[in-house]
């Protein structure tokens, strides 16, 4: 038997896939540092769901309960779903993965808009399926444009409601609408991840919807509001098929013990979330103000997170205000890879992070 030459190699499309960047997480040496890179809760997580995790560490030579039971009963105590409609994973990512590995084939489309979560291009390609990018309407999706792009080879519609990393949403009547457009052979996928923000009167998450369709699944995640990020924590709510489908392509431990004792501790919580969305209402609005002072201009968002547009000047640029606040211990996000070049994507922090962080653009723009 002859040897082959050369080397494994993947399936065909595997090496199309651009590498997934998540923010950065150092300052330069010898200053504070403010991550605010990847729109973590500055208050942390609640004291119960600490607590909770501490007490997980009692068992760690037992598997976890694969199939999450105490989390999904406590998911579905507080949001008053029916607990065998919900799956847990790996955060809400695994989830998009599992979802985008079952129900796409190669030849099949995904549609995401072109300032969507980058995991839902990496999703599609990685099940071998074309990601089809439509374009958005002043950095919102467009329902008609999606709809165009609609063809027989469509399986999957992604839409993150808000929209990462632009903080904008779409409310639930033109929600409705896209679902009212779409084949009942195209599964929509309903991104909240960051839902618990958003005051506004006309958005809903997706949960009235998914329990009236049979083709709309919403994801959410632990790693926003309720500060566990570290502990991978992510959930869907969907109809019963959908549900069977992801239990017979997940992992069957895919949720550590900890994760899923802290997560149904985080869930039961109220006042922590409470507490964390008057913070993030209050410093939402006061840092989208005065940057606006300094004549920058901030995409309105309901998450809690901003997008900062910088002028297309010498020396005034994302780039270079980005490499500036660094220097000042004020990490942001850079958003070239969604499509937005000269943009930054600041995170919700700390009162002295969200003060630090105007005083030293205003500095940056000599207007201090």
């Amino acid at each position: 038997m002859s040897e082959q030459a050369g080397i494994p190699r993947p399936k065909p499309g595997v090496m199309d896939i651009a590498m997934y960047i998540p923010g950065r997480s150092k300052a330069a040496p010898g200053v504070k540092l403010h991550k605010l890179s990847s729109n973590e809760t500055p208050l942390g997580p609640s004291d119960a769901a600490r607590a909770a995790y501490s007490a997980a560490s009692a068992r760690l030579e037992d598997y976890p309960d694969g199939s999450s039971t105490q989390l999904r009963e406590a998911i579905a105590a507080a949001h008053g779903l029916n607990a065998d409609n919900i799956v847990c994973g790996n955060g809400s990512d695994e989830i998009l993965e599992l979802l985008a590995r079952a129900y796409l084939a190669p030849g099949d489309e995904a549609i995401h808009t072109e300032h969507g979560f980058l995991v839902y291009p990496i999703a599609t390609l990685a099940a071998g399926a074309k990601p089809v990018s439509v374009k958005e309407t002043g950095l919102t999706a467009d329902v008609d444009a999606i709809l165009s792009a609609v063809t027989p080879r469509t399986r999957i519609v992604f839409l993150a409601n808000p929209n990462n990393p632009t903080g904008t949403y779409l409310p639930i009547s033109e929600v409705r609408r896209l679902h009212a457009g779409l084949p009942s052979n195209v599964l929509l996928i309903l991104d909240a991840a960051y839902g618990e923000y958003v005051r506004r009167n006309d958005y809903e998450s997706g949960i009235e919807l998914v329990s009236a369709s049979s083709n709309v699944v919403m994801t959410r995640t632990f790693s926003k509001i309720h500060g566990l990020a570290a502990l991978r924590i992510g959930w869907c709510y969907a109809p019963s098929h959908v549900i069977d489908v992801l239990n017979r392509v997940r992992g069957p431990f895919n949720v550590s013990s900890a994760a899923i004792a802290a997560g149904a501790a985080a869930i039961r919580d109220k006042e922590h979330v409470e507490n964390s969305i008057r913070h993030n209402e209050h410093w939402l609005s006061w840092t989208t103000a005065e940057l606006g002072k300094l004549g920058l201009e901030v995409t309105p968002s309901v998450g809690n997170f901003i997008l900062i547009h910088f002028p297309d000047l010498d020396g005034q640029r994302a780039s270079d205000a980005d490499e500036y606040l660094v220097q000042r211990g004020f990490v942001l996000r850079a958003v070239k890879g969604y499509g937005l070049p000269n943009s930054l994507r600041m995170t919700i922090g700390s009162e002295e992070a969200n003060r630090g962080v105007v005083a030293a653009l205003s500095q940056f723009l000599g207007k201090a």
